[in-house]
């Protein structure tokens, strides 16, 4: 903890492999070491995709690969929530419309844009060709509360809400007819689970209800297709574990009275032997341990970040 680290992401500059699986029927994985994923459904007559790439340059890899198994239109694109890493490669899929929970929709309207200039700064590889984003947001154009059941042709897809976690508008894609999950970020699989914009003490809930579908195969947000219930079992605990460690340990320093960056290095410290070998760890403890810390302390609703606030942040706890 001594050695000054390089703000969030931006030393992490080297390619990953990209691999794009069939994980059931009708659902896709498009995966990249650890990278954010996009799930792909190819129904009848049309292709959903889910979480877009964060440029539409780097979403047109996806495109080139969903056009290897099929000529179907992308008829929709679904934000699993509003994370500009999640949804600024829209553009490059050409919907007919794109899907989104109101929830998200109106995180867009309170922080899409300072999330925007966020993240960009914190993921500098991630943003490839960023000049191609359009201006403005990525706007959802049809959204709906709780759940939507979608028709590509005659596969059923259902859009559900099951609980607030990586944030309030958390979206998963569920094909109910076999069994396969898109998870957005609320499930990770030997990557660290952001939670900068996270209800702590009700992650672990939404994970049960996810538990509760017996999902067969599950894409999550990041790390590899889990393409049997063992392995989405793993991916489940590995994310509950992870949240419930990081919220305990900040817990226990918010009652003692201890202040933000007393209890962040005792929180690194703690969970480092556990998950430091997972993707993105250096990079999440700061951002996760200050989220928890406003929840510990009362804050229900996490905080807006900027990128000033963002570098702020950073230089308090880590040097």
């Amino acid at each position: 903890m001594s050695q000054t680290k390089v703000f969030a992401s931006q030393a992490d500059l080297e390619e990953k492999k990209i691999t794009f699986s069939q994980i059931s029927e009708h659902a896709w994985a498009y995966t990249a070491e650890g990278d954010p994923n996009t799930g792909i459904i190819i129904g009848d007559d049309a292709v959903l995709v889910a979480d877009t790439q964060a440029t539409p340059a780097m979403a047109a890899d996806v495109v080139r690969r969903i056009r290897e198994v099929t000529d179907k239109p992308i008829k929709y694109v679904v934000l699993t929530h509003y994370h500009a890493v999640r949804v600024l490669g829209a553009s490059a899929y050409q919907p007919q419309e794109i899907l989104a929970s109101q929830d998200t929709y109106d995180l867009i309207v309170e922080r899409g844009e300072a999330d925007k200039a966020s993240e960009i700064g914190r993921f500098p590889r991630l943003f490839q060709n960023v000049e191609t984003v359009p201006a403005g947001m990525t706007w959802p154009t049809m959204t709906f509360s709780g759940k939507m059941t979608l028709w590509l042709g005659k596969l059923e897809v259902q859009l559900i809400q099951l609980g607030r976690g990586h944030t309030k508008g958390d979206t998963v894609v569920w094909l109910p007819g076999e069994k396969a999950l898109l998870s957005g970020d609320l499930v990770e699989f030997d990557a660290t689970p952001y939670a900068g914009d996270a209800y702590f003490q009700d992650w672990p809930k939404t994970l049960d209800n996810i538990a509760a579908l017996e999902p067969k195969a599950l894409v999550p947000g990041r790390g590899a297709a889990l393409t049997t219930p063992e392995e989405v079992a793993r991916g489940l605990a590995g994310t509950r574990s992870f949240i419930a460690d990081v919220y305990e340990s900040v817990q226990v320093g918010v009652k003692a009275g201890r202040d933000l960056n007393a209890v962040y290095q005792e929180t690194y410290v703690k969970l480092k032997p556990k998950y430091s070998q997972w993707v993105i760890f250096d990079h999440c403890m700061p951002f996760d341990v200050s989220r928890a810390y406003d929840e510990a302390s009362g804050h229900r609703d996490p905080r807006v970040w900027t990128a000033e606030r963002d570098v702020e942040m950073w230089k308090a706890l880590e040097g």
